[in-house]
């Protein structure tokens, strides 16, 4: 998994690239614990992911958990595949997905 940062003053987004799975999550999970101090507003960018597992799901619950104390998180460009995930899952009612 490719994971490429754009920060905006207090607004990051994270394009990811790839599979966000138990081998990837770490490595996100990581990113984002050193990346998201003073950001109000995150942005994860899915156009290029291609599958999410449980594990994937998890760190986005967390990051979602840091972004509801200090501003807003949400996702965009969500291929169906991964949307029929978030349906199942129950995380279309969670997250902010566009």
């Amino acid at each position: 998994m490719t994971i490429t940062k754009n920060q905006n003053g207090d607004k990051l987004t994270i394009v990811l690239e790839g599979r966000l799975d138990t081998t990837t999550s770490p490595q996100l999970e990581a990113e984002l614990r050193t990346s998201v101090n003073g950001i109000s507003g995150l942005t994860f960018d899915f156009e290029k992911l291609d599958y999410i597992s449980s594990a994937g799901l998890r760190v986005l619950l967390a990051a979602q958990k840091v972004m509801n104390k200090q501003g807003e998180m949400k996702i965009t460009n969500v291929k169906p595949e991964i949307m029929e995930i978030f349906d199942v899952t129950g995380f279309v009612d969670i997250l902010s997905i566009e």
